[in-house]
């Protein structure tokens, strides 16, 4: 008995189940020989039925006795569940011990029932003290891990749920934690990275290593062979003229990549519409699911050109008889330039308001000073030519022309009052109607003033009157005069200012030529150089200053040139004449012929 039990003891392998077995056996052995022999008898016999020999039956009494190893994965049955732990039976002497957390689901319930098989791994254990840790976690991992041996010797594919982003990726669930390179995540770079986060798709496994627990993924290879494959058959079924739908992949200044499943075909910007297009932007969004037909197609070179536009027909087809010549519309404004507004009528038809036919009365420099993009504009046909796709518009004339009327409204020589709208070099600018302003130039302004600047006699919003001189619809010209308001005195200047009449004048000018003198406020007449003294004068400056008065003879007047002749020489031979003749005058009678004779010489000679 002692020798038996020895045994037992160096079993440390054997299950608890046959070490108990085996015990009682020889216990009955001991008590009763005869029934221990018989059985012995029985056991040999069976054993020799089956084939076995003792030798398979002493491995059947060493297994009894098997232990497990630390880290090894065994099948158990639960036996029972309580509130911290959950006990499995793996053949060992005592059960194992699961912490029951491992046995919640997402919820919180507790999954475990008794009598359930399940995989674990032994954790760690105490023969002395006969405790057994398993943990059901570690066990799935270890079956994970295999598993993935098996999916990388066999090129396969796994598939994972994306935890979080982490440095240079992503971190993958796929049973146990993997890194995707954020290179390998997509065929193109990823925008908004947090999208892919929370998703599952399939992985490609690169290289795994148990040890350090480390396992890299790639899903852009699954992309690139389904993309392939995808490719071969677009290229296969499509043709020029083909309507497919597509993804938009990118977008450029110049068109849009559209993914037609594996091929790229390019969408030009001037064939997404008829109408004008800025930006392709404007009208799409990577991602956007599109129809597009097939332009152009090289099989060779795989390239294929799309077009959105052609699958509508040409609006300049039926453009002539939408809009004759005429037409009023409203439309829409699209563009401005320096001369003029682009105005879309429909999609894919725009026309031209020029800036010279955007008003009858303003001289519009540019068109933003009256309209801005967006803003909706009636306009009227003025020329349409659908071959060059050109349709000229006019603003102006859905309102009557002004100037049609203004020369009815205002016939010549009806004196106005308007307000001064602005003042330049070359007169003062009166408003007469709404857009149309009449001009008085610096000559109309007075008859006798002389008018270095208009500002120096007005200011801009001074009210004024004026007469209406001239209307030029043509020019769109409404000439003004103010100083006809009054009469010209230069009519009536032969009659204040005979030949021959002495004046006194104030020096205004001092010229090379000679010396202006003002007789009356807006008259002035001219001293020649030669008509300044009866000596040989070669300029006046210096001998007189403006302001200075002097006196004159009317020489010449010429009212049309408004000129007026003076001379200060003639009054010297004037007043050396009548000196003379006194003087003759006061002589006695001549004593003789010859003094006779000389006396009327002189008489004659000063009197000429």
């Amino acid at each position: 008995m002692e020798e038996h039990n020895q045994t037992i003891q160096e079993q440390p392998d054997q299950t608890v189940s046959e070490t108990v077995g085996m015990q009682s056996d020889l216990q009955m052995e001991d008590q009763n020989p005869e029934v221990s022999q018989a059985a012995e008898d029985a056991v040999y016999e069976d054993n020799m039925d089956s084939g076995d020999t003792m030798d398979s039956l002493m491995e059947m009494y060493e297994e009894s006795f098997k232990r497990f190893a630390e880290g090894e994965v065994v099948t158990g049955r639960i036996i029972s569940v309580d509130r911290d732990f959950v006990l499995v039976d793996i053949g060992y002497k005592s059960e194992g011990q699961i912490r029951i957390n491992e046995f919640r689901d997402e919820t919180g319930n507790i999954t475990a029932k008794a009598g359930d098989p399940v995989e674990v791994m032994v954790e760690w254990w105490d023969d002395e003290n006969e405790v057994v840790i398993l943990s059901k976690e570690k066990a799935a991992k270890v079956k994970v891990w295999e598993e993935i041996k098996q999916i990388h010797e066999n090129d396969g594919i796994i598939q994972g749920v994306i935890l979080a982003r982490v440095k240079g990726g992503f971190s993958v669930d796929v049973g146990v934690q993997a890194f995707l390179p954020g290179s390998q995540a997509d065929l193109r770079p990823i925008r908004n990275l947090d999208e892919m986060v929370g998703k599952t798709f399939e992985f490609k496994i690169l290289k795994y290593n148990r040890k350090r627990s480390n396992i890299v993924l790639s899903r852009r290879i699954l992309l690139e062979q389904e993309r392939e494959t995808k490719r071969s058959a677009t290229l296969t079924s499509i043709h020029e003229g083909k309507i497919l739908n597509g993804v938009v992949k990118n977008i450029t200044e110049y068109g849009v990549f559209v993914d037609l499943g594996g091929v790229d075909g390019l969408l030009h910007i001037t064939d997404i519409s008829w109408g004008r297009v800025k930006h392709p932007s404007e009208l799409f969004k990577v991602g956007d699911e599109i129809t597009v037909k097939v332009l152009n197609l090289d099989v060779e070179k795989e390239r294929v050109s799309l077009g959105i536009k052609q699958l509508s027909e040409d609006p300049w087809l039926s453009a002539i008889s939408k809009y004759p010549v005429g037409t009023r519309i409203t439309g829409k404004v699209v563009s401005l330039t320096d001369y003029g507004a682009f105005i879309e009528l429909e999609e894919g038809i725009e026309g031209l308001i020029h800036v010279s036919e955007m008003s009858w009365t303003r001289k519009i420099r540019h068109p933003s000073k009256v309209m801005s993009v967006g803003d909706k504009i009636d306009a009227v046909v003025l020329d349409i030519k659908p071959e060059n796709r050109r349709i000229s518009l006019g603003m102006k004339q859905v309102a009557p022309n002004p100037w049609d009327v203004i020369s009815e409204k205002y016939p010549i020589g009806t004196t106005i009052e308007g307000r001064i709208k602005n003042i330049t070099d070359f007169g003062i600018f009166i408003g007469i109607d709404e857009g149309i302003d009449g001009l008085v130039h610096i000559s109309d302004i007075s008859w006798t003033k002389r008018i270095k600047h208009p500002s120096d006699l007005y200011k801009k919003g001074d009210v004024v009157q004026a007469i209406v001189l001239d209307i030029d619809k043509d020019s769109e010209r409404f000439s003004l005069g103010i100083k006809q308001l009054n009469d010209d005195p230069w009519k009536t200047v032969t009659q204040r200012y005979e030949v021959g009449t002495v004046i006194t004048g104030t020096i205004t000018n001092l010229t090379d030529f000679g010396v202006f003198v003002e007789l009356e406020e807006g008259v002035e007449g001219l001293v020649h150089v030669s008509e300044i003294s009866k000596e040989k004068i070669k300029t006046p400056v210096g001998k007189f200053n403006v302001g200075d008065a002097i006196t004159a003879k009317v020489m010449n007047i010429n009212t049309e040139e408004r000129r007026i002749g003076l001379s200060i020489k003639r009054l010297e031979i004037d007043d050396d004449h009548t000196l003379l003749t006194e003087y003759v005058s006061s002589l006695k009678p001549a004593s003789s012929e010859f003094g006779e004779i000389l006396r009327e010489n002189l008489q004659e000679k000063f009197s000429g």
